[in-house]
């Protein structure tokens, strides 16, 4: 028994000597706990760049200037309420900034007639410089399935050994186990076009993204002669919900704009392929709204913008035009010839780089130029039209005058010659 009591001592002093040694403050009155302290930092995403690069593709093809408002975008399953807002309720602001972050040709008109108001009731009123808006946005979150996968798996192991005696037990286990989930989020957009207030067809996004979610926990347990020590840990990670829409959000805006503008804004996000609408609309664009003049004309301004210098915007099939094109299609394996292959093969493959953006630059001022001239010689030749009419009415009041002239002198000759005859009568 003296012997049991030993070693029961014994291992308590061990026991403590151990705890003592593993932690620097074991007094349960002293419990502190270090926590980081952050700086605010710059939200970025991974698509913070294809938003960026869209605008300067609006920009380097050449897009007109793209009004958009923007429709109140919230969620339309009721998910936000039943959760405690597990999803955002309303995803309108995020919305505004991946439209307002695009830039280039893309303009965000924000919907606020408060605003408006408000700003009449003190006097100002003036709304003639305003933009009017080209189309609307609308949308909203339209799927949020919860638990659509769970998944579950765990390790147990122990050894346990009673050769020391009944009251000296040795023994260690361990476990170890995980849990996954993961959930569905869709959010859908469509436009509507300002002037007939109808749905543009094929011009929407519908995009879906998985979230995750998962727990994983460890159990060690030691049994070292009657008393048992343990550890554990347990760890969970969840994808953010709200992250997650803000990457889908972008990613719709960019497909969204993309479409609407026939630019293919594939190119900018990760795994994408070509929009089958948007290549539909190339193909109408060639086959059925240009001529023969027009498509050389395109393709000209497409071999300008991939960098082939001397040629320019004439429509004609100029010694220039035909170096380029074969140069173009020895590198890419194009068709030689003006098609529609070549015009896609060009279409697709602009380069998105600042060069191509002060080509682009370099053939508006260009054509700016030339209508500046064009509008010069119109002007010099109105101006002598004008010159030539006025000259013109100049000599027919000269005319007219000379013939009331002639005809005054005619009406007077004959009394002249009365008063001629009459004299000599009045002598004789």
């Amino acid at each position: 028994m003296k012997k049991n009591i030993k070693k029961s001592l014994l291992c308590m002093c061990c026991l403590c000597a151990l705890l003592c040694s593993g932690c620097a403050k074991i007094d349960p009155r002293k419990v502190d706990i270090d926590i980081p302290s952050g700086m605010p930092e710059v939200k970025r995403t991974e698509l913070q760049k294809a938003l960026l690069d869209l605008g300067k593709m609006t920009e380097i093809y050449g897009c007109e200037s793209t009004k958009i408002m923007l429709d109140k975008i919230g969620d339309n399953t009721g998910t936000s309420i039943h959760t405690k807002a597990e999803v955002p309720y309303d995803v309108t602001e995020m919305t505004v900034t991946a439209l307002n972050s695009i830039g280039g040709n893309v303009v965000f008109i924000p919907y606020r007639p408060d605003i408006m108001m408000n700003m009449k009731s003190v006097g100002y009123e003036s709304f003639e410089n305003k933009f009017i808006p080209s189309v609307i946005v609308t949308g909203g979150i339209t799927e949020f399935d919860r638990g659509l996968e769970t998944s579950e798996d765990s390790m147990n192991g122990g050894y346990d050994t009673d050769e020391l005696g009944d009251d000296l037990p040795l023994g260690i286990d361990y476990s170890q186990g995980k849990k996954k989930s993961v959930a569905r989020i869709t959010i859908d957009y469509n436009m509507i076009d300002i002037e007939t207030m109808s749905g543009l067809s094929g011009i929407q996004a519908t995009n879906t993204m998985r979230v995750h979610k998962g727990i994983g926990k460890k159990e060690l347990g030691m049994t070292i002669l009657g008393p048992t020590i343990g550890l554990k840990g347990e760890i969970k990670k969840v994808e953010g919900r709200h992250g997650a829409l803000r990457l889908l959000i972008q990613a719709s805006m960019v497909q969204l704009i993309g479409k609407y503008l026939d630019l293919p804004y594939w190119r900018l996000l990760p795994g994408a392929s070509p929009d089958p609408v948007v290549e539909s609309y190339v193909r109408r664009g060639w086959h059925f709204q240009m001529n023969q003049v027009m498509r050389i004309r395109k393709i000209q301004e497409l071999l300008i913008l991939h960098g082939y210098d001397g040629v320019w915007e004439t429509g004609e099939m100029d010694p220039a035009t035909e170096k380029a094109i074969a140069e173009f299609a020895k590198k890419t394996g194009s068709s030689p010839k003006i098609d529609f292959d070549l015009y896609t093969e060009l279409y697709y493959s602009v380069p998105l780089d600042n060069e191509a953006l002060q080509r682009r630059y370099a053939l508006v001022l260009k054509k700016q130029q030339e209508k500046i001239k064009a509008q010069q010689e119109q002007a010099r030749l109105q101006a002598q039209q004008e010159q030539a009419r006025l000259q013109a009415q100049q000599e027919q009041a000269r005319l007219q005058t000379q013939q009331e002239q002639r005809q005054q002198q005619a009406g007077n000759v004959p009394h002249q010659q009365v008063d001629e005859v009459s004299q000599p009568n009045v002598q004789q």
